[in-house]
């Protein structure tokens, strides 16, 4: 028609305009064409209406090519495309609408904001890879199992430190708890396991990768054939806590799932607050971890709550804890990480129990007796007694000795040794 855009048809509506077509001549009931085109009885008159009143055209929609009574004004797409790159480089679409409602006052809907930095060039495309392992089922309660694993990133972008992540998620809520360390080991395990338990309780059970804190490296005894217990290990048995160890890092994806949107979302938030250091890190975390688990954390099929409470009159330092056997030698002494100890008090005990605390302290306890003790640090020499050489003499016959009165050649050669 001249004067006036050509709008082409899709697929869809060349077929839907072909049966309202034969509705229209009487080969079809409209009941029918409904249900070949999977439309109401009410929407097949309204379609025959249309083509009979304004030709094929009727069956196009008025808004193709319209813009959308939506969209937001160009002004407001150029506005938070330069707010991005001032503010959130890096960030992905559904974290930046997020800032930009709580910071700068601008409500964008995350797949609105993808397509505008798609057009802009400051976000590509991702695809996702295939999954390759079948999906494991949550727990029914909370407690029933956490999952525990460390994750070394850059966290501060180089603005601080290196540090590891220690993250906690609970398996049937996928509720989070962390707490930033220098490096990984048994204490930091032992401390961050310390504040969860004081927060929720002791679970049920743990599941853990093969980490040198988590499992021993040592070999089954030939003895009895019992593996040896790396500290953690030991510390959850006797809290009554099942330890469980995975194959890969596959087998425990909620907490490697946890760490990847950690390492995109914490850092960039600690990235606008310009924190440095693990101790800010962790007082970020305090407020950050509440705010995530309402929003990311989702209902347990069973309302009760597995989380043992911690009893009164266990003393949680005792237990989370290095604990190491010492020989106890003759003079009440003990050798321990390079340093002499001398025990005060009179015990009878071949071996000792040194108990390496949290908070640094170290105690000497046996039979869960603690025991006094002062660190040596000069180690009295030994007293050397002069050794006296004694000069050697030798034992002269007498004149009347049998042996001189020989007359064997071979004694008579040799006399000039015994000649006075």
């Amino acid at each position: 028609m001249a004067g006036k855009d050509i709008i082409q048809m899709s697929q869809r509506e060349l077929t839907r305009l072909h049966v309202i077509h034969k509705a229209i001549e009487g080969l079809l009931k409209q009941a029918e064409a409904a249900e070949m085109l999977l439309l109401s009885d009410r929407q097949i008159r309204r379609l025959i209406n249309k083509v009979r009143e304004e030709g094929e055209v009727g069956i196009i929609h008025k808004s193709r090519g319209k813009p959308s009574n939506r969209s937001l004004p160009k002004k407001i797409k150029d506005k938070v495309i330069d707010i991005y790159r001032k503010q959130y480089v890096g960030f992905g679409p559904l974290l930046a609408s997020e800032k930009l409602l709580e910071i700068d006052g601008i409500q964008v809907q995350d797949e609105t904001l993808r397509k505008w930095l798609i057009e802009s060039g400051d976000w590509k495309k991702t695809r996702k890879g295939r999954r390759h392992r079948q999906w494991r089922p949550r727990k029914h309660h909370f407690g029933e199992m956490i999952q525990i694993d460390g994750s070394h990133h850059d966290w501060f972008e180089g603005r601080g430190p290196e540090c590891v992540l220690i993250g906690y998620i609970d398996d049937a809520t996928g509720k989070a708890f962390g707490r930033f360390y220098d490096y990984e080991g048994t204490m930091p395990a032992f401390d961050s396991f310390k504040r969860y338990a004081r927060k929720y309780g002791i679970p049920q059970k743990a599941y853990l990768d093969k980490h040198t804190t988590y499992k021993s490296p040592g070999k089954p005894s030939l003895k009895d054939d019992t593996e040896p217990l790396s500290q953690f290990q030991r510390a959850m048995k006797e809290l009554g806590v099942e330890v469980i160890h995975a194959h890969s890092p596959q087998a425990k994806g909620r907490i490697e799932r946890l760490f990847r949107t950690f390492q995109d979302r914490v850092v960039k938030e600690m990235r606008l607050r310009g924190i440095k250091t693990v101790e800010e890190a962790n007082r970020f975390l305090t407020e950050y971890l509440p705010k995530y688990n309402r929003k990311f954390a989702v209902n347990p099929k069973e309302k009760t709550d597995i989380h043992r409470k911690i009893p009164k009159r266990l003393n949680l330092d005792r237990i989370l804890c290095i604990k190491t056997e010492r020989v106890l030698r003759n003079d009440f002494t003990i050798a321990h990480n390079k340093k002499l100890y001398q025990i005060q008090d009179n015990i009878k005990a071949e071996k000792v129990t040194v108990e390496e605390r949290i908070n640094g302290t170290m105690l000497i306890t046996h039979n869960d007796v603690f025991l006094k003790f002062k660190e040596i640090t000069a180690r009295p020499e030994k007293q050397k007694t002069p050794r006296i050489l004694k000069k050697k003499i030798f034992n002269k016959p007498p004149a009347d000795h049998p042996w001189r009165k020989l007359t064997d050649k071979r004694w008579k050669n040799n006399s000039w040794r015994w000649a006075a």
